[in-house]
């Protein structure tokens, strides 16, 4: 993962732009065409009549109706010959919006009868007669009215159906089954470690005790398999969970503890609740600015969450004035480890660890973090130094602060949704948050 840059990614700014509009007015340029002159009013004035004759005297008058001295012409226009006209010119954009209609409302009708695949290959086909249009007329007005009105009806479908809908596929965190074992202490593997100890440089103080050891000859026999997968996932991630730790004032080594935690795995849940890499429950997560919503769950945002447990943990040295005892809070709570340190009036992490006052979990959760921290820095003692592990993924990020499906942005940055979706882990669904701005992150290798 790398750091994002300080220019914008301008050139695929503008191709995702382009396909999914931004939202800003767009200037169009208006003719003003000079008005059409009225037609003058025909008036026509009526010539007198010419008097009636005087008939002779003692003929028989006549009774007849007076007719009116003056009569208005009435002046009748013909009829004005239209010339043809020509046959209308092909729309291709009209017949763009007709096509994605129809399949828009199979879509619709496919939903609505609870055949859920079909609805989503007819949504698939409506975004894609847009996404593969020719540009000019994607960039067409009525298109990207069309586009916006078709994304507000899915994304409507799936806020209706938010409580079915499937979260991310989640992984159990490796702190859960390494909770549930216990190994003997290796007098050879104690030795070896006690050498190894003196001879690493560690801002977080190393100490060896026989908990230590015996997780020590767990992750080198049964768990062997959970660590190296955790190292290999973890070399993705590192560089800028390190540069957060120090910039927050916390050990480096402490990138050991969202190892035991979660195996560096963003999706990873534990079976009480908490969630991404750093195995926040909600409630903490909240007092450290990470929001949680039916679009997003920032728990699972990498960077940030790492940044909030820096500033956790920073926050628990400073009650605590030791960093075992703010681990011990980390994972059951600062209550917790206060009230064990108020009843016994000691201030050790292993003093309580020996007088039995915190949590089973707890108790095992330091000595976990100690003992993947000696190994881990330790590579060619233990055989991980084969172990290839992931290169960081560098990102972009362009920031949107209205609803655009993935499927929409793959399309246009040439890359799959899945892709993306592992790009942005803390999104929820196969779109961006409605109403409130968000980060994408894309990969700006692709081409």
């Amino acid at each position: 993962m790398g750091i994002t840059k300080n220019h914008l990614w301008s050139a695929l700014f503008a191709a995702l732009l382009a396909c999914v509009g931004c939202h800003s007015s767009q200037k169009s340029a208006t003719s003003s065409l000079p008005a059409q002159a009225n037609a003058p009013t025909l008036t026509a004035t009526a010539s007198p009549k010419p008097q009636a004759a005087t008939k002779p005297q003692g003929a028989a008058k006549a009774a007849t109706k007076p007719k009116p001295a003056t009569e208005e012409k009435r002046v009748s226009a013909s009829p004005k010959v239209q010339p043809a006209q020509p046959a209308p010119k092909p729309d291709p954009v009209g017949e763009l919006i007709t096509q994605v209609e129809r399949e828009y409302q199979a879509g619709q009708d496919d939903y609505k009868a609870g055949h859920l695949d079909a609805a989503k290959q007819s949504f698939d086909r409506a975004f894609n007669l847009i996404t593969g249009s020719a540009p000019e007329i994607r960039s067409d007005e009525r298109v990207q009215g069309e586009l916006d009105r078709v994304l507000d009806g899915v994304n409507g479908l799936q806020l209706e159906d938010a409580q079915a809908s499937p979260e991310p596929k989640s992984e159990p965190a490796p702190i859960d089954e390494a909770n549930d074992v216990t190994f003997p202490v290796d007098p050879n593997i104690k030795a070896q470690a006690e050498a190894e100890i003196k001879a690493t440089h560690s801002d977080l103080p190393l100490m060896l005790t026989d908990p230590v050891v015996g997780y020590i000859n767990y992750f080198s026999s049964r768990g062997r398999a959970t660590l190296e997968n955790s190292l290999i996932r973890g070399g993705r991630y590192r560089e800028v969970i390190e540069k957060i730790l120090r910039d927050e004032g916390v050990p480096p080594e402490l990138i050991y503890l969202a190892q035991a935690e979660s195996g560096f795995h963003p999706l990873a849940l534990s079976r009480v609740g908490a969630r991404g890499m750093w195995q926040f429950m909600a409630s903490r997560a909240k007092g450290y600015g990470l929001q949680r919503n039916q679009w997003v769950d920032e728990r699972q945002d990498p960077e940030k969450a790492t940044r909030a447990a820096a500033r956790h943990l920073k926050d628990l040295y400073n009650q605590f004035g030791d960093w075992y005892l703010a681990m011990a809070a980390y994972n059951s709570g600062p209550g917790t480890v206060q009230s064990a340190v108020r009843r016994t009036g000691y201030a050790d992490f292993w003093e309580l660890y020996r007088r039995n006052v915190l949590p089973r979990e707890t108790r095992n959760y330091v000595p976990i973090i100690v003992a993947v921290t000696i190994m881990t820095k330790n590579p060619s003692q233990y055989g991980l130094d084969k172990v290839i592990t992931d290169k960081p993924v560098p990102y972009d990020k362009i920031k949107i602060d209205y609803s655009v499906d993935l499927r929409l942005v793959a399309g246009c940055v040439d890359a799959s949704p899945e892709t993306l979706q592992d790009l942005n882990p803390s999104l929820l669904r196969l779109t961006t948050p409605k109403d409130r701005e968000f980060e994408l992150r894309l990969d700006p290798t692709i081409p």
